[in-house]
């Protein structure tokens, strides 16, 4: 199966994204785990710096800055799917 694209990425309270992807599937992704065992994710501390992430041109993939992005597949592989109330 393919990884389906980003179509869309909001910013969440607690360090969380909402996710939807190009199959009509929304999942939510937990960034606190990253911040705390990589340093590279350390600036996502930073509440603003972490409310710029926007969808990468095609979908492959979210991007803070041009040195710190995740792809489609880590986002897909890794968060967990909406479940309508």
């Amino acid at each position: 199966m393919d990884t389906p694209k980003v179509l869309f990425v909001q910013p969440l309270s607690n360090k969380k994204l909402l996710l939807k992807f190009s199959n009509e599937v929304e999942k939510t992704y937990d960034c606190k785990p990253l911040i705390e065992k990589h340093d590279m994710f350390k600036p996502l501390e930073n509440e603003a710096f972490f409310k710029q992430v926007k969808v990468d041109a095609g979908g492959y993939g979210i991007s803070w800055s041009d040195k710190l992005d995740l792809s489609e597949y880590e986002l897909w592989t890794n968060a967990v799917e909406v479940v309508p109330a």
